[in-house]
């Protein structure tokens, strides 16, 4: 089922790694005067952003229906995620971007560079730790899927961002680790501006990746495929059912709106077809709990 993912535990994976990182990393940016660490520390403080973002849409997300938004605000958490993919667009990537040309053009050697070393090496640790924790839960919802399969596919906006985010830095912390020691083996700072750049450069590429899977979940999608299909599977084992016509579905967050018309089995009056209609809806709402509005159209044709 959709929704067995514990995408609170994935976020707090991530703010508690990038906190530490981000405070490791301004620290040795200040120490090496390195434009990469400085890079780095700013993408870690916006991720920490970026997640306290993803919280506050979650929360807002479980707020109930309303007259003015009469299927709930489920959808909330997909504007916050689309908001997350800009901040780390402009804040991330941008900024990393100009930080690389600027000290590109006016080069400044690095000091302490084993420190920055040091803590380059402590953020892909904690790093790989946040990664962890997002991939346990993405791989509760994967059902079999790969990676890009899943991202292209995935309802679950926050754990694409995070997935997304965790990848993004893991990258961004090998190209600043890589470019510092060039720059210790060549005393040519270019290359750490050089990686900056391409930092800034990752960070731009992840960041319309996760926004473009997202637009599609603020225009509204259906249900995860493989959520589709266990429906489709379950309709067509009742006997009440002879022939189902349609089934729409519409992934509201972390719940769902299914829409059916099909052709009920004769049952020779209007009581016991209602009675079949509220028992196969009754049904469906436990096997797949992440329903909260169901529309059940009895018909005699499409």
């Amino acid at each position: 089922m959709a929704g067995q993912a514990n995408s609170i535990r994935s976020i707090l994976f991530a703010l508690g790694a990038n906190l530490a990182i981000a405070l490791a990393k301004l620290g040795g940016a200040i120490a090496t005067g390195s434009s990469a660490m400085l890079a780095e520390a700013i993408h870690s403080f916006a991720d920490s952003g970026n997640q306290g973002l993803l919280l506050w849409g979650l929360a807002m997300a479980k707020r109930p229906p309303s007259p003015n938004y009469p299927l709930g605000h489920g959808k909330e958490i997909y504007f916050w995620s689309f908001i997350v993919a800009l901040v780390l667009f402009v804040l991330g990537g941008v900024f990393s971007i100009y930080e690389g040309w600027h000290k590109f053009h006016d080069p400044e050697p690095l000091t302490y560079p084993w420190v920055a070393v040091g803590i380059l090496t402590f953020g892909v640790a904690a790093e790989c730790v946040s990664l962890y924790g997002c991939l346990v839960e993405v791989n509760k919802v994967r059902y079999g899927r790969g990676l890009w399969e899943w991202f292209r596919e995935s309802r679950h906006s926050e754990l694409v961002v995070v997935l997304g985010e965790d990848i993004a830095a893991l990258l961004g912390l090998a190209l600043a680790l890589v470019a510092v020691l060039a720059t210790m083996a060549t005393g040519d700072p270019r290359f750490d501006a050089g990686g900056s750049i391409a930092i800034g450069v990752v960070l731009v590429v992840v960041a319309i990746g996760i926004a473009v899977e997202i637009k599609g979940l603020l225009i509204g999608q259906s249900a995860d495929p493989h959520v589709e299909k266990g429906l489709r599977e379950f309709l067509a084992q009742r006997e009440e059912i002879a022939e189902v016509y349609r089934l729409l579905t519409l992934q509201l967050g972390a719940s769902l709106m299914v829409a059916v018309k099909a052709r009920m089995r004769e049952r020779g009056s209007v009581e016991p077809l209602i009675a079949s209609i509220n028992r196969v809806e009754a049904d469906m709402r436990a096997a797949f709990p992440e329903i909260q509005w169901l529309f059940f159209e009895p018909d005699v044709k499409d």
